[in-house]
């Protein structure tokens, strides 16, 4: 066995081999593989291998392409057959919900360069001639996707890496995994001991176990998949003898699951309610090629659904019945990238969909190793994505719902149910009593929007329009007995009550609990000139003063923005988004100096944030405190320590709807007494709790950017329009020569904000495709209703030549094309007038 390795990656799958191969591409051919048993013998041998291009994520959905256009590349490579079957895939629609799912997934797929059309009942007909397509409205089909088979795949993989200087070694267990003094990485095996700068986990279902070696609690359960294999069907075999094309993967969303031919029969891979989470703290040691015990009473649903719309499939007698492990985290996405709190320890687990994803994983994850950053932004994958809160009871209730959601509609409001209210703030349960509809950020409840009292989703809004098995449309009955919340893609019930809450903050005042702001303070002597060469923008440099900072990758794209509040003379507070929380901090953990002279402390537990926002916001707060809330006293973009009423806190005139208020940031076990003393001393002003949807409807007004919509890994900071927080001349700064460079050589995308005309019930949501006289332009980042300028609104990237004000584009959304013009950035109050009042 080699002594040294430049990187170790641990885990013979298919994803294991693709980071190989790719490590060995960029250059790093001293890379080594180490697998317990034989190659493929977790999940990969009893993958059914498909190869599914749809995906709601414009990040996943890159992954996804490099992957399928990467394996054909690999067979022209090394000369072995992967096995790649380029039948296509036909995904069936039968409802309303779903085929808007469909027609905002088209601008996905536009946006990234996907081949896609759209099929009618018949012309599903002409390519899957067994199906039957009654209630049909249609589908969608990828003329490149297909299936592979996993094993031939990864031997090609292995072939790659091999031949361009990497080392497998099989049958071969990992026994222990210890950091060095100097940093490196010692990995113990039964065959000897191999020391490596970086160390990749890609166990599969063993990734708990592994990630204990080294304190980790990776956030991966694996969640049983039933398969199952027919016998030959008479209608298959002739058309094989015919000579005619094989069927596509086909599958019937609504009803949950995918079929395809396998060997002149059929395979049925159903995604059941009740499968349950397994190998909880890793499979035998001594496990190999394993599968559990079948459960078709759990699939009959689906079996049935499958011979109504395939009466072929129940012609014919089950070969084969595959119960397997696949792997699953909360949300359903993988895992990839640096696992948190530890130095070149990296992961890339968690693969549901892992032949896939494989390729795409294995490139972005080795750009990462080898370059410092990927070249696609990765943050909806990052392992950093979970905190703590992610235990095992917590993983196995969301993992089991990510699972039975695999064929749900991907509603862009949906909030899942599982192992909530977890994370509350003192407040929540009086939020709760004024109306609050909950969601979810990093396990915390956040107030969505308030229903009024006694609303109720009326119940023929609930009908999803079929008789199917997949009616997940709205939020589950409450705590008030009531349904509150239906999901869409277009303008959903609480679109009117939002509106409502806009105009109580634009003409009085509003009260939001913005309490899972991730928060840190950074001390000591060193702290003033750390943050100078971490951040883009100059921090301030007097106490009290407040910067809008950005953290960026040494290649000038965004990686985190943070409030800056410099409390102290050494002392600095830091905000950022609240799902970002353990990225954040990790990242600045990792930069600190050696030395001792900088410390950062983790602060989000400790603190509450309350925003109190309106032109009346000032009136509210001086009848709690004695201090001097006037503007040449209390300037925007300032901070002071007060007290309002008994509590003592810091007030910072900041806030991220675009009116005159304070985020006051206080003890958290003081909250209630300072939201009941707002309220009181409000109620006179009209006072009303808001939203986090109504404060991104202020937000969008204001075109304000937001991780990771507008401000990305994969847009330099200037492209995202940030000039005014980037300050080259201030000194040296990560990503200052990228940003400079890139802006010398000419940008390649300019953010702009979108006035969209003829909109009616469907606003832009992100992701759109915006045209110039039928050419693809840029895409949309964000948007929605402007309930203040009365106007539909979006925010994008454009290239820059159809980036200046007044330029008449289209942007499709859902599927119909509207007519959009560029206008000047924040279309309320472009000269802060608001804010500063």
């Amino acid at each position: 066995m080699n002594s040294r390795a430049r990187a170790v990656v641990i885990g013979g799958g298919v994803v294991g081999v693709s980071t190989l191969y790719h490590l060995a591409k960029k250059g790093w051919t001293d890379s080594v593989l180490i697998e317990r048993k034989e190659l493929t013998s977790g999940s990969t041998w009893h993958a059914a291998g498909l190869l599914p291009l749809f995906n709601m994520s414009y990040s996943v959905g890159q992954l996804h392409k490099y992957s399928v256009r990467f394996y054909r590349e690999l067979q022209e490579e090394t000369g072995l057959n992967v096995g790649f079957s380029n039948v296509s895939n036909i995904r069936l629609a039968r409802t309303k919900d779903r085929w808007d799912e469909y027609m905002y997934y088209a601008g996905i797929a536009e946006t990234i360069g996907v081949p896609f059309k759209f099929l009618t009942p018949d012309e599903v007909q002409e390519v899957w001639p067994l199906c039957e397509t009654e209630g049909l409205l249609g589908a969608i089909q990828h003329p490149e996707d297909g299936y592979i088979q996993p094993a031939d795949l990864t031997q090609a993989l292995a072939k790659g890496a091999r031949d361009r200087g990497a080392t497998i070694h099989r049958n071969t267990a990992v026994t222990g995994i210890e950091q060095l003094a100097s940093g490196e990485w010692k990995i113990t095996t039964d065959k000897g001991e191999i020391v490596a700068e970086h160390v990749i986990s890609a166990t599969g279902n063993f990734a708990r176990r592994t990630g204990a070696m080294v304190g980790l609690a990776v956030p991966v359960i694996p969640v049983e998949h039933q398969y199952i294999v027919t016998e030959p069907h008479p209608a298959i075999v002739e058309r094989k003898r015919l000579g005619l094309p094989e069927m596509g993967v086909l599958r019937e969303s609504d009803s949950s699951w995918y079929m395809r031919e396998e060997n002149g029969g059929l395979i049925l891979g159903p995604y059941e309610v009740g499968a349950p989470c397994c190998y909880h703290d890793g499979p035998d040691r001594e496990s190999e090629y394993e599968l559990f015990q079948e459960d078709l009473d759990r699939l009959m649903p689906h079996i049935e659904t499958a011979i109504a719309r395939v009466p072929a499939f129940g012609e014919v007698g089950i070969k084969k019945v595959y119960n397997g492990a696949i792997a699953y985290t909360p949300d359903g996405s993988p895992i990839v990238g640096p696992a948190p709190g530890l130095k070149n320890f990296w992961l890339n687990e968690g693969h549901s969909f892992g032949i896939t994803a494989a390729g795409g994983a294995g490139w972005q994850l080795a750009e990462w190793i080898v370059e410092g950053e990927p070249t696609v932004d990765m943050i909806g994958v990052d392992p950093r994505r979970f905190g703590p809160y992610a235990g095992e009871g917590y993983l196995r209730a969301k993992n089991e719902e990510a699972y039975a959601n695999v064929f749900s509609v991907h509603y862009p409001d949906e909030e899942r149910a599982a192992a909530r209210p977890l994370k509350t703030s003192p407040s929540y349960e009086r939020q709760k009593a004024l109306g609050a509809v909950f969601g979810s950020v990093y396990g915390w409840e956040r107030a969505n929007w308030f229903a009024p009292e006694g609303y109720a989703v009326p119940e023929a809004e609930l009908d999803v329009g079929a008789d199917v098995l997949m009616k997940h449309n709205h939020a589950p009955v409450d705590h008030t007995g009531r349904i509150r919340e239906r999901w869409s893609f277009r303008r959903s019930n609480y679109f009117a009550p939002v509106g409502d809450e806009v105009r109580a903050v634009h003409e009085g005042v509003g009260l939001l609990d913005m309490t899972p702001f991730a928060k840190a303070v950074v001390t000591g002597p060193g702290a003033a000139s750390w943050l100078d060469g971490l951040l883009a923008n100059r921090i301030p440099k007097k106490t009290g003063r407040i910067a809008l900072c950005h953290l960026l990758t040494p290649a000038g794209g965004v990686r985190s923005e943070f409030t800056v509040f410099k409390a102290g003379e050494q002392s600095y507070y830091l905000v950022s988004g609240g799902g970002y929380e353990s990225i954040d901090h990790d990242i600045l953990q990792k930069a600190l100096p050696d030395g001792g002279g900088v410390q950062v402390y983790p602060a989000t537990n400790r603190l509450g944030v309350l925003v109190l926002a309106g032109p009346r916001s000032r009136d509210v707060l001086a009848k709690l405190t004695r201090s001097d809330l006037t503007n040449p006293a209390f300037p925007w973009l300032t901070g002071q320590r007060i007290s309002v009423g008994p509590v003592r806190l810091d007030a910072l005139r900041v806030n991220f709807v675009g009116e005159l208020g304070w985020e006051l940031h206080h003890p958290i076990e003081m909250q209630n007494a300072l939201y009941d003393m707002l309220m009181e001393a409000g109620a006179e002003f009209g006072i009303r709790p808001f939203g986090i949807r109504a404060m991104g409807a202020m937000a969008l007004e204001k075109s304000y950017r937001q991780i990771p919509r507008e401000l990305s890994i994969e847009y330099n900071a200037f492209e995202s329009g940030l000039d005014r927080f980037v300050h080259p001349n201030k000194g040296d700064f990560i990503g200052r020569d990228a940003v400079v460079q890139a802006r010398e050589a000419g940008l390649r995308w300019q953010f702009a904000t979108l006035e969209v005309h003829g909109v009616s019930d469907a606003d832009a949501r992100g992701s759109e495709p915006i045209y110039a006289d039928g050419t693809l332009a840029g895409r949309a980042t964000n948007g929605g209703f402007g309930w203040r300028v009365g106007k539909s609104l979006a925010l994008a990237m454009l290239k820059p030549e159809h980036a200046g004000e007044g330029t008449r584009l289209q942007i499709k959304i859902l599927g119909t094309l509207y007519d959009a013009i560029v206008v000047g950035e924040s279309p309320f109050d472009p000269d802060n007038d608001r804010l500063r009042s």
